[in-house]
């Protein structure tokens, strides 16, 4: 009889054995989805950086096809659908979307004629944050040097 109470009682686990598992399972949770978190965040400044240049080849290709860049105020949308001020614009327009696509944090590109850096165009992400200026994540991404 003796024997049969020690088996009934050691048939589960015990509520310190438990928690320590869950304490063990919430730090590999943690670890891997810190180690995850930068990979994405890394992965966004790829993508982002691979939408800044098809866009600024897509201004580029408007350019020679047109004779000028997109106006500021239409901005990349000319891409997509043709002004009534210029000849040559290529027919489906320049993008293969039917959409200007957003940054890789869901945000729309900002697209500025001649500025500051001296280059005709410059198409910009605002990074992570969204906000001008920032460092790493937070950064600003510009079509110039994606290039």
């Amino acid at each position: 009889m003796d024997n049969k109470n020690e088996r009934k009682r050691r048939q589960g686990f015990t509520m310190v054995e438990l928690m320590a598992v869950l304490i063990i399972l919430g730090l590999l949770a943690a670890v891997v989805a810190q180690s995850f978190m930068g990979h994405t965040d890394k992965a966004r400044v790829v993508t982002t950086k691979a939408s800044l240049k098809t866009l600024h080849n897509a201004v580029v290709q408007f350019k020679f096809d047109t004779g000028r860049y997109p106006s500021e105020e239409e901005g990349l949308w000319e891409l997509l659908e043709e002004p009534t001020d210029v000849t040559g614009w290529n027919l489906g327009g320049y993008l293969e979307t039917t959409e200007i696509p957003p940054d890789a944090w869901g945000r729309e590109f900002v697209y500025f004629l001649n500025p500051e850096s001296g280059k005709p165009f410059v198409i910009i992400s605002f990074g992570a944050d969204g906000e001008e200026g920032g460092e790493g994540y937070d950064a600003d991404l510009y079509s110039t040097d994606a290039n």
